[in-house]
């Protein structure tokens, strides 16, 4: 049975008289760092001297670091900084500085799970994961309710881990909407494998295909991108809101029927099938092994992919269309 935690079932008691240095002031580190110290936490950031991100964190109002100064100052050291790097961070400028009793947050177990990141004795090991954008993360927070989440503890060394998981989750607005008690497993293999089959894999396979499909039996681009790209929102924000029941009962019967009766001949037993082999790949490590030598290797397969996407038609067509409706300016 899932156990999901509320406001009122969580207290601060666990982090309010500990230093939390946040790794990293991306768009999670900011919202997070921001919601924790609004909620009265005693917050520090840690980060390359005079990056890009230094003024910022400066400007917000926090305690700014170097990565080793925050690490040595913390008990509990946040790292929200990518994946592909945080191995390298760790070993280089973290891990020196690691004392029995301190705690080492993620809001992704990736590192973790795969064995990249191997933590010392004594050291209790967290995650808490808002399922939401950083700026989601901060906007929810400022409007007083907040975003739900995922907490884990994959090593309670001093006995109150989840006290402080629980806490952080807490202070950044989560415990407002709602956090789920996971594992580093599971996180990290069901987040990659919805990012590899739907979110980002398969939803943006899916619509070059159908405009791909369109554009060659003689439509225009502009007809086959609104239809296949552009209304792609309106139906996301129905099943968001709604569920898939609500979204079919919202669109037209035509639409219901059609799309009812279709959908597995394009979605079919050969694409359950690939999706059990993804699947086993985040599973066995296959993909995170085969990540880290792309990385090893300067990312040249993902930089040849990330041209060959910017060169398709989809984006040149969609560009022009997303600047006349005033969704997209030119300096972008």
């Amino acid at each position: 049975m899932v156990e999901i935690y509320y406001d009122k079932d969580v207290t601060l008691d666990g982090v309010k008289d500990k230093v939390i240095a946040v790794i990293g002031y991306g768009n999670q580190g900011r919202a997070q760092s921001l919601n924790m110290k609004d909620s009265g936490l005693n917050v520090i950031i840690g980060l390359r001297p005079n990056g890009p991100s230094w003024e910022k964190a400066k400007s917000d109002g926090h305690t700014v670091m170097t990565i080793e100064e925050a690490s040595k100052e913390a008990d509990v050291i946040h790292i929200l900084i990518p994946d592909e790097v945080q191995p390298t961070v760790y070993e280089k400028q973290i891990k020196p500085f690691l004392k029995e009793g301190k705690t080492l947050g993620f809001s992704h177990g990736y590192n973790i799970h795969y064995g990249f990141i191997v933590p010392p004795n004594g050291i209790n090991v967290i995650m808490v994961a808002p399922k939401a954008p950083g700026v989601m993360v901060r906007k929810m927070y400022l409007q007083g309710f907040g975003v739900p989440g995922l907490v884990c503890v994959e090593r309670d060394e001093t006995g109150d881990a989840w006290d402080i998981a629980l806490g952080m989750a807490k202070a950044q607005g989560l415990t407002r909407a709602g956090v789920i008690k996971t594992t580093f497993k599971e996180e990290t293999e069901t987040d990659l494998f919805g990012e590899q089959v739907v979110l980002c894999g398969g939803v943006t396979e899916l619509i070059k295909a159908a405009f791909e499909t369109l554009v060659e039996a003689g439509y225009s681009p502009e007809m086959a991108y609104f239809e296949t790209c552009n209304e792609l929102k309106l139906i996301v924000d129905l099943i968001y809101e709604k569920g898939l029941s609500g979204m079919w009962e919202n669109v037209s019967n035509t639409a219901e029927y059609g799309g009812l009766t279709r959908r597995s001949r394009v979605i079919n037993e050969e694409s359950r099938k690939a999706m059990k082999e993804i699947l086993k790949e985040i599973q066995d490590g296959r993909f995170a092994r085969e990540w880290a030598l792309e990385n090893m290797s300067g990312r040249a397969h993902l930089n040849a992919m990330r041209r060959l996407e910017r060169e398709h038609l989809i984006e040149t067509v969609g560009k022009k269309l997303r600047k006349m409706c005033g969704l997209e300016k030119d300096d972008q």
